[in-house]
């Protein structure tokens, strides 16, 4: 039997791809509108060969039969319906595949605007990492909580911001996460999620590779394929002029911008024997 999920994701592709595609004029294409025209916008026909694929195949689309569709054809369907970003990551997604050109542009680690004087004024550390997990701005409680990473010693240990190079490869790192196996072995997990969808961003493979070279303990966690999340929840900390501290880490997601993450650390109550252990 068929998930109703898969069902309802099926109708709402179809759905999608007849709605937009009826509100294109064939003029837009420099194709005669002619006067018998029955339905609005392009014909499942005229899209069809505009697009490259079979009619027949966009006619069990549009009725949400189970075949096959590729990354290929939806990019094919998306140019020519002239989707904007967000309804083409949506038809990617009810058609449940991975957009090759997501996450590629050349403006994909800018900053909105507002977003650095919005840490600045956070009275708690935060930082805002990139696709591959590099600091693109922190403010002064981030730098004074992170040593060895956000506050300028990075270069001195080729970290260069980045925030798996300090865990895995940083000695100050160790020391300063509390039960840093436990957390470096989730951190590894974590990044692996983001990792799925950028399989292939040269980018990303160079840190894992080096990152599995320069480490063995993130060589033993990346090889256990464990994916998890990026959740929120109790970080401890022994640091090295303000002793054990505890925060509540918040992570949100950017509007327009997937592969950009604010990551909070709000102070958590309470600092007595049993904070000391990471979750």
């Amino acid at each position: 039997m068929i998930p109703e999920t898969d069902l309802v994701r099926r109708r709402e592709l179809g759905e999608f791809i007849r709605a937009h595609r009826e509100r294109l004029q064939p003029a837009m294409f420099g194709l005669d509108p002619g006067t018998r025209r029955r339905t609005p916008g392009l014909r499942r026909e005229e899209l069809a060969q505009l697009s490259g694929v079979s009619a027949t195949w966009l006619s069990w689309i549009e009725q949400g039969r189970e075949i096959s569709v590729s990354a290929t054809a939806l990019g094919r369907l998306a140019r020519v319906m002239r989707l904007t970003p967000a309804e083409r990551a949506y038809l990617f997604d009810l058609g449940g595949r991975r957009d090759p050109q997501a996450g590629e542009d050349d403006g994909a680690d800018a900053l909105p605007p507002g977003l650095a004087a919005t840490l600045a004024a956070l009275p708690t550390p935060a930082y805002v990492l990139n696709r591959a997990w590099t600091a693109l701005a922190w403010n002064e409680p981030a730098a004074h909580l992170f040593v060895g990473w956000l506050d300028g010693e990075a270069a001195s240990v080729s970290c260069e911001n980045n925030l798996l190079r300090y865990i895995f490869t940083a000695p100050a790192a160790r020391r300063i996460i509390r039960d840093w196996e436990t957390r470096a072995r989730r951190v590894a997990a974590e990044f692996r999620a983001d990792y799925s969808r950028h399989l292939q961003g040269p980018e990303l493979r160079a840190l894992v590779e080096e990152l599995t070279r320069a480490s063995p303990f993130f060589a033993e966690a990346w090889e256990a394929h464990a994916v998890v999340d990026r959740e929120g929840g109790l970080r401890t900390f022994d640091h090295p002029t303000d002793g054990f501290l505890r925060y509540e880490q918040i992570t949100f997601l950017l509007a327009r911008h997937p592969d950009i993450k604010l990551v909070m650390l709000a102070p958590a109550e309470g600092a007595g024997d049993q904070a000391a252990t990471t979750p």
